[in-house]
């Protein structure tokens, strides 16, 4: 991975405080209620709070059961009381924001896919006291919504280390597919492939519907013959891409890469199907955010010293994958 330049350019402003807990359970697709999580360790003995944990997940994505798994096992040791609500459209989103601030929380992680959004009803919760982190997507405007660090890759470069790699591998014209339209931190991906591979094209897709993102797909492959790659930017769209390429035959000649991991995506990677995936290690994400924001709690500390905090990214591929996968079975890769 030394190869490749991103390396050079991210810098990581904090280390995430880790400690070795055992992983706590968590059920996919649930949207509310609390993470009370099952870490082994010595919980804390601070006062016990209430953390408000929103995000822009879909229904169905595994990715956000492993950002929540990290969440999860930070409450059980700082012994806060997590609650996790999500919604994709922005405006519901605001307004979950609005209940943790109702609920007079402790602190809030959120995650900035559509800033616009949730710009004014972040202000409120600054006007009320209560601390904000972001996480997962935000890299370039959580200082703008009054976040004090964000957890979380640095998209454009992720997206650039894809290209790279891609080059490296004799790809000219990539479709990028991306699954929800208006997600910032998703054109930044691509956009980061473009920079490096100029002839790379976006395909738009309805995440919510992976029946339609299969035809999609398969319609943009038959008008597309010089295509010689395909991403998905996440772990459950990219196996849907890749049964898609292999239902046309064109595993010799269409190139799947991804973004984000999973079990099966890791499993995938070690028997050749899929190329290649970039991580950016969502259980960090949503271990730092919250643990972070009881750090303010228990001591008024900020972590990032004005800085975000990069979980990524980390190029997985086939020589790597079997070391990652012992993870993915755990649910935190």
């Amino acid at each position: 991975m030394g190869k490749f330049s991103w390396r050079k350019a991210a810098v990581v402003a904090a280390v995430v405080p880790l400690l070795a807990l055992s992983a706590c359970s968590s059920t996919g697709g649930k949207t509310d209620g609390s993470g009370s999580g099952a870490g082994g360790g010595q919980v804390a003995s601070t006062e016990r709070i209430k953390i408000a944990l929103i995000t822009h997940a879909a229904p169905g994505d595994t990715f956000w059961d492993i950002l929540r798994k990290g969440a999860e096992e930070a409450a059980a040791k700082d012994n806060v009381e997590l609650l996790y609500t999500s919604d994709p459209e922005g405006g519901r989103q605001a307004q979950l924001i609005q209940q943790a601030i109702d609920q007079k929380v402790a602190g809030i992680a959120v995650t900035l896919a559509k800033p616009d959004a949730l710009k004014d009803v972040l202000k409120k919760a600054a006007d009320a006291g209560i601390p904000v982190v972001s996480l997962n997507s935000g890299a370039d405007v959580w200082k703008q919504v009054g976040a004090f660090t964000h957890f979380g890759s640095d998209e454009n470069l992720a997206g650039a280390a894809v290209g790279e790699k891609l080059t490296s591998l004799g790809v000219k014209h990539p479709i990028c597919v991306i699954m929800e339209q208006g997600n910032v931190a998703l054109d930044s991906r691509c956009a980061g492939v473009k920079s490096k591979v100029p002839g790379t094209e976006n395909l738009f897709v309805q995440g919510t519907d992976m029946t339609q993102v299969s035809s999609t797909v398969t319609a943009k492959l038959q008008a597309t013959p010089d295509a010689d790659a395909i991403i998905g930017l996440g772990a459950p769209f990219t196996l849907t891409i890749n049964k898609a390429v292999e239902s046309l035959g064109l595993q010799d000649k269409v190139k799947v890469a991804s973004f984000d991991m999973n079990g099966e995506l890791a499993q995938s990677i070690i028997d050749g199907k899929v190329a290649f995936t970039v991580d950016q290690q969502p259980w960090l994400q949503g271990y730092g955010a919250v643990d972070a924001l009881w750090q303010v709690k228990r001591g008024g500390f900020h972590v990032g010293g004005g800085l975000p905090v990069l979980t990524g990214p980390s190029i997985i591929d086939q020589s790597s994958a079997p070391d990652v996968l012992k993870f993915a079975k755990e649910g935190i890769r």
